[in-house]
Parts: structure tokens; sequence; C-alpha cells
């Protein structure tokens, strides 16, 4: 990554007194992470910077960037409340760019709504004008204004880059497809600020601008990054033109690629528990941030070049106090459910603290939940949306670094992902998932996820052929296609070999005769909720599954096959409609 001076124009008598700040920023950083958090600090450090924007306003310009937060929220009204609200926080304890007037200079929002519930969508409505009361400019793009815009590029073929949809049923297109209509937002909003350095951040609405943190009383969501601050450094330091972060907290992946270790936790669980005595306190596990950085939840995390342990994680218990075994097993009982809406009770991702300026790296996988990107970078969009497949953003990542080198990066700037309501434990909309009572059936996005390890593993094979660079003949994507479905499927099928065994090793330990929770019926609604664990697991990952049905289909890989075919080779032309969409929106004549 190649750097230039970070510019920093100022009257020279407001030089020095701004160094020192940096200095003394930089000295609290320091002794807020010395040995592990030292919590004390985070005031302090927090203050540092609010005393330095006090300086920084008094300079005769601020060139620092302005960013534009772009949420896309379909029916996730709470979700989207406390994401909102974490960013007013981070503005009032950090208070990058400064107010005039009451209102964030460098901060605005795009919430991009695409619910499809009109009580949602007023709601969201309402929200926006409340958050943009608090001081942070928000505009709300919703469907109205969304069916405006493509209208207006009627006359293109955006179709395999934002799908087709009716104007009576425009909600719910899904992220990818969301994204790309609010980028194209974006492109109109960079022509009416000219002179603003923008850079767009954007954000899932089920995260929170913290980080969570292990301490040994359990978990703890902090406001210890200053994220605004960091990136404005990084994008004025380096070329950079695309960032991503990652996610602490709740894994960012599907649990249709997490039943296996997870498994292998609840077996390790239910075996403590088996030799305990119920009345003993539980062995809370310490503060371990073991796995945070090496996809430690996924199933699969050797295709990423991790190496997957083969150690069962330890649950940490969470309930106040010095709780016994047998409040652990039903406290356990109860996280059991969320699982299948994508939260993981066993292997959570902790913030791990290191100088953003030294984690800066070239990337290859674009979390779109936390990315951040150039002006210049828009002429990129997320590639294949209307397949609605999941790894949209690994795969959009490959082709970035593909294209772009050592201008795609990455940086310790992770969010809090918070996939379930503390509530329900289960996610507040997730397409693909469907719960009826205490089933969940997974098949949906099981495929969606199966055929989308197929296209970005595919992908990366072709970059390393030159692709999109050099376009590939039809024969060799499909004979690319081909090798790596056998692959996968070869893969995903060993893996479900797997999970039965281990499905009768846990149910075998939940039934053995003489284990203290079946020899009393105040445990019988702990086991009732670990014998819907093994039910849900069975039909989701059985040999007989839904799921496995689609994967093994013949005629639904014909299907997908010819689809991914066509999106790979249309992507040329996709990427020049594109293009022209952006030059019709930043024309100030056209818009």
């Amino acid at each position: 990554m190649r750097s230039r001076p970070i510019s920093r124009p100022a009257s020279l008598d407001m030089r020095a007194p701004i160094r020192q700040q940096h200095d003394r920023i930089d000295e609290l950083e320091a002794a807020l992470w010395d040995g592990g958090l030292n919590e004390p600090v985070l005031a302090d450090y927090q203050a540092a910077f609010r005393d330095l924007e006090a300086l920084l306003i008094e300079r005769d310009d601020d060139p620092r960037h302005h960013f534009v937060i772009v949420i896309p929220v379909a029916d996730s009204p709470r979700h989207l409340d406390a994401c909102l609200d974490s960013l007013l926080t981070l503005c009032r304890n950090y208070g990058y760019g400064g107010l005039d007037g009451g209102r964030y200079r460098k901060v605005s929002v795009l919430l991009a709504d695409d619910s499809a519930d009109a009580t949602v969508i007023e709601r969201n409505r309402e929200t926006a004008l409340d958050f943009d009361r608090s001081g942070i400019t928000t505009h709300y793009f919703g469907l109205g204004e969304q069916l405006g815009l493509m209208l207006r590029l009627d006359s293109l073929d955006l179709d395999a880059v934002v799908g087709r949809h009716p104007q009576d049923a425009f909600a719910h297109k899904g992220q990818a497809m969301m994204r790309n209509i609010a980028y194209l937002k974006l492109a109109e909003m960079q022509s009416r600020m000219p002179d603003q350095r923008l850079l767009f951040y954007t954000v899932d609405s089920d995260q929170e601008f913290r980080v969570k943190i292990a301490t040994p009383q359990g978990g703890r969501g902090l406001y210890a990054v200053n994220f605004f601050y960091h990136l404005d450094q990084i994008f004025s330091a380096t070329e950079a033109q695309v960032l991503t972060g990652k996610v602490v907290g709740d894994p960012p992946v599907s649990p249709a690629v997490m039943a296996g270790n997870f498994l292998e936790d609840v077996i390790g669980f239910v075996r403590e528990m088996a030799v305990c005595d119920p009345g003993q306190p539980y062995r809370q596990p310490g503060a371990d941030t073991r796995g945070s950085g090496e996809a430690a939840y996924h199933d699969l995390a050797d295709m990423f070049g991790f190496q997957a342990g083969e150690e069962a994680y330890r649950y940490r218990c969470s309930v106040d106090g010095r709780p016994d075994n047998a409040a652990c097993l039903d406290d356990f009982s109860q996280r059991l459910g969320s699982f299948f809406h994508g939260k993981h009770p066993t292997r959570i991702t902790w913030y791990r603290h290191q100088s953003v300026m030294d984690s800066l790296q070239s990337a290859r996988t674009v979390y779109t939940g936390n990315y951040v990107f150039t002006a210049d970078a828009l002429d990129w969009f997320i590639p294949f949306a209307p397949l609605r497949l999941r790894m949209s953003g690994p795969t959009m990542g490959r082709l970035l670094r593909s294209e772009m080198g050592d201008r795609f990066v990455s940086a310790n700037v992770p969010m809090l992902h918070r996939r379930t309501l503390e509530t329900t434990g289960q996610a507040e909309f997730r397409p693909g998932v469907v719960s009826e009572r205490q089933a969940v059936d997974l098949t949906d996005e099981f495929e969606r996820q199966f055929f989308g390890d197929v296209m970005l593993f595919s992908i990366e094979r072709m970059v390393g052929l030159g692709f999109p660079g050099t376009q590939m003949s039809d024969s060799l994507v499909a004979q690319t296609l081909d090798a790596v479905h056998q692959e996968m499927h070869d893969k995903y099928r060993a893996r479900q070999r797997n999970i039965r065994l281990r499905l009768d090793v846990l149910r075998s330990l939940l039934r053995q005769d003489g284990v203290w929770w079946n020899r009393s019926a105040e445990h019988a609604p702990a086991l009732s909720r670990f014998e819907v664990f093994v039910h849900n697991i069975e039909q989701n990952f059985g040999e007989e599954s839904p799921a496995n049905a689609r994967v093994d289909s013949e005629t639904n890989w014909a299907a997908w096959r010819q689809r991914q075919l066509d999106a790979i080779k249309g992507l040329p032309g996709d990427r020049r409609a594109w293009r022209q969409a952006l030059e019709l929106l930043s024309s100030p004549c056209k818009t």
C-alpha cells in the first residue's frame, strides 16, 4: 500500500497544539489497551478526541472527509433504532467533524428502505425524521423515490444489476440489489456535493458502531473505536479506494455452514454437565478471544485458508451471579433456537485491539455490512445481485482485488453484529429462514449458501486466469463451474455425514439412563428444548432434508448452472450499462 503524507492545513499558531493533541490521543490509546482493556481510560480517550475537534474547528478550513452512512433496512425497525442510536452515541462521544448549529458537519445518513410492511415503512420514515432532528442529516430513500430513480434509467439494461421488479411489489429486493440501487442514489448525491470529499460507508441495520470486548465478567459492547477518525486518516494517507472492516459479536455467515462446529460445542457442554453435580456452581470459561480472527464459527474454514480447530468451545452462562449447573443447562437450552437465526452461542467473535493504521493490508473479501469507498469506486456494484446468492461480498472482493490491487484494503475497524433480538432470540427479519412454532426451515438459505459458494470459488479460479480483465470463453466458464460444483458437493456431503454421526452422539448423551436431568421433572423444559434443537438439526441437515434434496438435484443444478453462466458472461455488458447510469446521474444537467 503506497501512502502519502496526511494533509492537515492549519494556521501556524494552530499546528503545534493540534500535533500535541494527536500525540495525546496516541498516548491514551496505548494506555487504554495496555495489557488488555483499561476501561477507566476510555472516557479520557473520548474526551481527547472532542478536544481535538475543538482545535480543528478553529482552522480556516477542514479538509477531512464527509461520511455518508448507507443503511439498507427491510422490516427490521428495532435493529434500525439500535443502529442509529449507536451512530449518534459515537458522534457524541468523539465529535468527528464538529457541530454547526447543533448539526454534525461531516456525517450524514442515507436510509434505504426495502420494507414491505406499510406500518414498518411509516415507522422507518418517522425514525429518519427523528434522527435528522437529533443533529445528523438523514435522507429517507423510500420505495417511491427508488422507483422514480429507476424509471429515469429505464432506457438502460440494468436488470442483471438491480433486477426487474413490478411497481406494486418493489420491496424485499434483497441486500445486494437494494445496495446497488442505493449506490445509484449516491452517484446523484455526489454530483450535488462537488466540493465535499465524500466517503460512502455502507453498514447493515443489525450492526452498531461499537466493538465487543471479552472481559472476565463477560462480553462488553463499548464505543472504543473512533471509526470516522481512523477511516479519514487511511483515505487521506493512502490511495485506497475501497476499505472493508469485519464484524465482532455474531458471525456474518449462515447457520447452513456452522452446524458442524456448534454441534461439537453442544456435545462438549452436555458431556461436561453429565458428570457434574447439578447443584454445584457452573465453571465459567475465562475471557477468551480464541478464534476471533480465524473464522472458528465456519465449518469449512479451510476453504478460506484458515486451519479448523477440533477442540469444542465452552459456553459462557448468562445467568447473573454464580449460577449452578442446573441453571446453566436451562440457560443454554434457551439459546439453542437462536442458532437457526444466525447467532452462535459459543463461538463469539471478540474485538482484538491493533492500531488501525498498523492493521492495514490488502483485502480479498468485502463485508457488505461494513465497507467504505470513494466516489471513484462507485464504478463497481455488487455483482450478480439478482441471483440473491449468499457470499456476494467475498465474490465481489475477488473481483475488486483483481482490478484494484492494493487500492482495496482491510483494516481493524469491526462493527458489533447482533443477529437476533434479546426478547425473542430470533432475527427481526431474515429471508430464507421459515419459522413455524418451534420448527425452523433453512432450505432456501441453505440452497443460496451452497450455490453462493459455487459462484465464489468459481470466480476465484477465473480471477486467477485473468478475469474480469480477460473475458473467459463460455466453455471455460462452464468447465470451471462444473469442477467447483462437484468439489463443493463432495465437501457438503462429507460434512453432512459427520453432522449425522455427531447428532447420534448427542441423542445418546441426552437420553442416557441415570443422568440427573432425566431423574427430575424440573429439568423437563430444558430437555425438551434440546430435543427441539436435535429435531431441527435433523430436519435441516439430515439425509432426507429438503435442503439436501435441492443440493443433490441434477435438475436444480442445471437451472442454477445456466443462471450462473449467463450472469458471468453478462458481467462486462452489465458494467458498461452501470457506467452509463453513473454518467447520467452524475451530470448536473440531467438531474
